[in-house]
């Protein structure tokens, strides 16, 4: 338990309905007692990639919301999000939420499906920019990977839906598997370029992918299970023709770490926005 009186912080995993598998976080429904540098200190004790925070609920299932990684505040966190929306269904029951964060507003739905819990989110609009070649050899340099061990089927890009995230594809799963990275060099490269991950993806078959997330801006090696990042790959696949505009993907994560999980990504035609969905359980 947290050593902050007042503060009661819930842990929870998403994206697995196993304890030990997908990303935990930290959840305190009610932070409204709690100041930035309290709440800070709460995600740096738990270490988890990040912590949610509820500061305000309107009581017609409105809520804002912020997310804290081990060394900062960010803008939106997809599995803290899962999470949260998680321990208020078990609170409250399943329903609608919406979620005011610092990114904008964030629908999320929780429906019981055989017994289990599980949670959408749907995210803010996304878009797609262009990286420099420049960049993106400092990248490449910093992962230690080659340019040739890239999939030429898969344009570097940073993709945004909540959090910016540099996306980069793996020709092989052996490449995705072996994650030994320069730390300091990577986090300098993400704090120039305001991003929140790297989403490293290898594709398994036509919506099947395999991603990992090194997060060293956030003090965290690598992020087990990043809902933001798959929304934002969601837009990514589909605004670069990857993918139909009408899809649904399936992110596996974590498997790497020894803490699997499972993201599904859905696109529907004529909405720009992404929905991220997965279960979750209650940690201890």
């Amino acid at each position: 338990m947290s050593t902050h009186p007042g503060a009661d912080v819930l842990r929870y995993t998403a994206f697995s309905a196993d304890p030990d598998g997908g990303n935990p976080a930290g959840v305190v429904l009610d932070a409204s007692g709690l100041d930035d540098a309290a709440m800070q200190a709460i995600a740096a004790e738990l270490g988890y990639s990040e912590s949610a925070f509820l500061t305000a609920a309107d009581g017609h299932g409105g809520h804002t919301v912020r997310y804290f990684s081990p060394k900062a505040e960010v803008p939106f966190c997809g599995h803290a999000t899962v999470a949260t929306a998680l321990a208020l269904a078990e609170r409250d029951g399943p329903g609608d939420l919406v979620f005011s964060t610092l990114a904008g507003q964030v629908p999320v739905t929780v429906t019981r499906e055989a017994g289990e819990l599980r949670a959408t989110l749907t995210s803010v609009e996304p878009h797609i920019a262009e990286i420099t070649p420049g960049d993106l050899a400092e990248a490449l340099a910093a992962l230690d990977w080659r340019e040739t061990e890239l999939d030429p089927g898969f344009p570097p890009r940073i993709a945004f839906a909540g959090a910016r995230h540099l996306v980069l594809a793996a020709a092989t799963r052996e490449r995705l598997a072996d994650l030994s990275y320069d730390f300091a060099r990577l986090e300098a490269l993400m704090h120039r370029l305001d991003l929140t991950t790297l989403q490293l993806v290898w594709r398994e078959s036509g919506t099947v992918f395999h991603v990992r997330d090194p997060f060293p801006v956030g003090g965290v090696v690598e992020d087990p299970a990043t809902g933001a990042a798959a929304a934002a790959f969601g837009a990514y696949a589909r605004e670069t023709g990857l993918v139909p505009e009408e899809a649904t993907l399936t992110l596996h994560q974590g498997a790497d770490m020894g803490r699997p999980g499972t993201l599904t990504v859905s696109l529907t035609a004529g909405d720009a926005r992404v929905a991220v969905s997965g279960t979750g359980t209650r940690i201890g």
